[in-house]
């Protein structure tokens, strides 16, 4: 690596120290993280580049390998480091809802909700099953369709929560599109397996659709009792 780009990354990496991350922009955060996955080119336009592909740290760090690695000097190590940063703040938001009962955390339900579903390229059926004190049992993905669609099949989500023993669950599911505005099948299943449920002694708390920077309540809109 030429000695000027070394003496970048070190100045970089002091300024960090010195105000613990504050005194750098986005673009300089992310070229310094890149460091470690990229060891000999300047990483400051491949982070900038990044920034104007995708928007966000978050956008950035849960988009998959393939997508990543279109922008112009990311290659495969780079992007699993990124996936790897993306999967460690998915966990650190998972841990936070197996802590406390979920309903006692709605705001951190729902991000955790659309960290692990927004992202995904294909639409999927996700549920929280719940025990009594609605502390978090287990958290699954039950079913995955396509770009704009996925069926779930009602017998399938009342057995696992059986088996699981939850007397409870949030259902979640995901729209790629980026709008999350029930459709009427949404709608119509939902209710379905709200009574479903009811008669198996389950209570179907919501079902959260969640989109990059949006989600929609069932409940909130009146349409789970």
């Amino acid at each position: 690596m030429p000695l000027h780009y070394t003496g970048h990354r070190e100045r970089l990496r002091k300024r960090f120290r010195d105000s613990r991350g504050k005194a750098l922009s986005d673009y300089e955060i992310l070229e310094l993280f890149l460091f470690f996955a990229i060891p000999y080119k300047d990483t400051k336009p491949i982070a900038k580049a990044l920034l104007k592909a995708f928007g966000t740290f978050e956008n950035i760090t849960m988009a998959d390998e393939a997508r990543l690695c279109e922008v112009r000097g990311v290659g495969p190590a780079a992007a699993l480091a990124l996936n790897v940063y993306g999967e460690m703040s998915l966990r650190q938001v998972r841990q936070k809802i197996t802590q406390i009962p979920l309903l006692n955390s709605w705001d951190a339900v729902i991000c955790y909700c659309r960290k692990s579903n927004a992202f995904k390229q294909k639409e999927t059926v996700h549920v929280l099953f719940l025990n009594k004190k609605n502390f978090l049992i287990a958290d699954e993905v039950l079913f995955e369709g396509t770009v704009d669609q996925t069926p779930f099949y009602i017998r399938n989500i009342i057995k696992r929560a059986l088996d699981l023993g939850a007397v409870s669950m949030i259902l979640v599911h995901n729209h790629p599109s980026g709008d999350a505005t029930p459709s009427a099948s949404d709608i119509s299943e939902t209710q379905r397996l709200y009574i479903a449920a009811k008669t198996m002694d389950i209570t179907l708390h919501d079902h959260i659709i969640v989109a990059k920077d949006k989600y929609t309540s069932l409940k909130s809109l009146g349409l789970i009792e």
